[in-house]
């Protein structure tokens, strides 16, 4: 069995495609949609998923999220003793995912295909593969997101469309991909993205711009960075969330014990975003450009990612296209659904035997080479293109290139994906050295191929005119990485962590989520909260299974009233 993962900035989803349909597989809490948030408590158990976000509000040093933005990076957090990469994090949160999803199925699950932001490159696609290794799993096809959704949108009906574009605006990532529809073949024509641009950043600036104007001011002096931090995020969250249905709302928190709060009012929040709004436009207009395909040719605008719902984007989608968008698809489910398709193509199923599916290389790839100015100089470190970004894949193209001094011996290209004009802004993939024959400057030329499959395999050949010689260079989505020996002894050391069991998943999310009630409210409603706990901790004492199951639905249904009354 394969199965699809969408994993995102925000939350985390796994599909399989069974009984000819992609089916959304639920978490120990019953829900689809998986916080992608990670925590260790007192007690050096790791939590993940809801009870991990709920805890991040009230014990940030303990706690994170968001850590796919650091993917391909070498940035690391400290959580209880430990240090943790980005790839570590998204192990946890997959691990989750496949104990989830063999739950569900009642048998192992090996291979999985996970998505990723259309403009992730090469160094954090490879991370993400690590991380689905760690994990557990043969990470058999990355998919970009929006090609995804684009999946789970043709497969719905299955009639052909003209081109549409899917905006995808997650937690922490921004994605375009336009897409046509015909006999059966889902086409990508282009696709352009931002990676670090979402929900995240909607929420920061909400806080930038209430932040000046909580009162009581005080209250906020005291307060450890962190836990300020971590609290006025989560409060901007919340009313973020409630922006969307309601023209004004209150921000608020409870900080050492006192209510802090201001009035927010969308207008307010559209104008403060216009920045935001504006970085969501180039995207757009890039993939337009590249596809060669006008505004007005596209037949739907599908939103995809939580962040669409916000009414302060959908106005700004029906501006920039002069039509309201398409809401049909599940904005947090369609990704992981059309992971679960890809799987079902992956596997042959008889169910998609109609269905093809072709992408495009998101990046550019190119050579490094030098080139002579007016004065004579050369200047070099430049980057010559070979492939362009949005050429459909699979793909062979090749370039001619000279010597560039007398008697040179050799001629080595440095390979490389972006779209900046010098390399070194580039991400490099490696290298490859040809001999050439002793000659005048520009008398040899050598033909550099290259081919890229969906698989994201780039071959690179170098053959010498000449002399016939040629090199050969085979570039891998998991290659120059840690080795198949240090992904073992990396999971094993995952494998060496505490979590607490499967069956407790629920108990321990309802306490996360009281105790952080319990910190955001004052006076009765907190005496109420804490009194709550204490029923609820001797339930889980008694470890008699009845007493549990009532008494977490009575906490459950005591924290929903609470909530309820604070924002009527």
């Amino acid at each position: 069995m394969i199965v699809g993962i969408d994993l995102g900035t925000t939350n985390s989803a796994v599909a399989l495609w069974r009984n000819d349909m992609a089916q959304l597989v639920p978490n120990a809490l019953g829900d689809v949609l998986t916080p992608s948030a990670v925590s260790v408590d007192a007690t050096g158990h790791v939590l993940v998923g809801q009870a991990a976000r709920d805890r991040q509000a009230t014990h940030p040093q303990d706690s994170v999220s968001s850590f796919k933005r650091y993917m391909g990076t070498q940035r690391t957090v400290r959580l209880h003793k430990r240090e943790y990469s980005a790839e570590d994090l998204s192990a946890l949160v997959l691990k989750s995912l496949k104990a989830d999803v063999e739950a569900f199925a009642g048998e192992a699950v090996t291979d999985a295909v996970i998505t990723v932001p259309a403009y992730f490159n090469d160094r954090q696609r490879k991370a993400t593969r690590r991380a689905g290794e760690l994990a557990g799993f043969n990470v058999r096809r990355l998919i970009n997101e929006p090609t995804a959704a684009a999946l789970a949108f043709g497969v719905h009906d299955r009639q052909d469309r003209e081109p549409f574009l899917v905006f995808d605006l997650g937690g922490g990532t921004f994605d375009v991909s336009i897409v046509e529809m015909f006999d059966g073949i889902i086409e990508v024509r282009a696709s352009a993205g931002d990676n670090v641009l979402g929900g995240d950043d909607f929420n920061q600036c909400l806080v930038a711009l209430v932040r000046p104007q909580l009162q009581p001011a005080a209250a906020l002096e005291g307060v450890a960075p962190d836990v300020l931090e971590a609290q006025l995020l989560a409060a901007a969250e919340q009313a973020r969330r409630r922006l969307t249905d309601a023209a004004q709302t209150d921000f608020a928190l409870v900080l050492n014990g006192v209510r802090v709060s201001a009035p927010v009012d969308a207008a307010a929040f559209e104008a403060a975003a216009e920045p935001l709004i504006d970085r969501l436009r180039e995207p757009v207009l890039r993939s337009l450009r590249d596809s060669r395909i006008a505004v007005q040719s596209l037949s739907e605008i599908v939103l995809v990612g939580g962040a669409t719902r916000m009414p302060v984007v959908r106005r700004a989608i029906t501006r920039m296209f002069g039509r309201f968008p398409d809401t049909t698809v599940h904005p947090d489910h369609a990704v992981a659904l059309g992971a679960a398709v890809q799987a079902g193509l992956i596997e042959r199923n008889a169910g998609l035997d109609e269905i093809r599916l072709t992408d495009v290389c998101p990046f550019t790839l190119g050579v490094d080479t030098s080139e002579r100015d007016r004065g004579g100089h050369f200047r070099h470190g430049l980057f010559s293109p070979i492939i362009d970004r949005n050429t459909a894949i699979p793909v062979s193209r090749v370039a001619n290139y000279t010597t560039i001094a007398d008697n040179q011996s050799f001629i080595e290209f440095g390979i490389y994906q972006g779209e900046a004009r010098e390399v070194v802004s580039n991400v490099r993939l490696g290298s490859i050295k040809v001999p050439v024959p002793p000659r005048p400057a520009g008398h040899v030329s050598v033909d550099c191929r290259f081919s890229y499959d969906s698989s994201g395999l780039l071959e690179v050949d170098v053959t010498v005119g000449e002399t016939g010689v040629t090199r050969n260079l085979v570039i891998l989505d998991e290659s120059d990485g840690p080795s198949d020996k240090e992904i073992a002894a990396r999971r094993a050391e995952l494998a060496k962590l505490k979590f607490h069991p499967r069956e407790e998943a629920e108990n321990v999310a309802l306490l996360a989520r009281a105790r952080r009630a319990y910190e955001a409210h004052i006076g009765d409603d907190r005496a109420r909260i804490g009194a709550m706990i204490t029923d609820f901790e001797g339930a889980l004492e008694s470890q008699d299974g009845r007493i549990i199951s009532q008494a977490r639905v009575d906490l459950r249904e005591g924290l929903d009233l609470i909530d309820r009354d604070r924002w009527l």
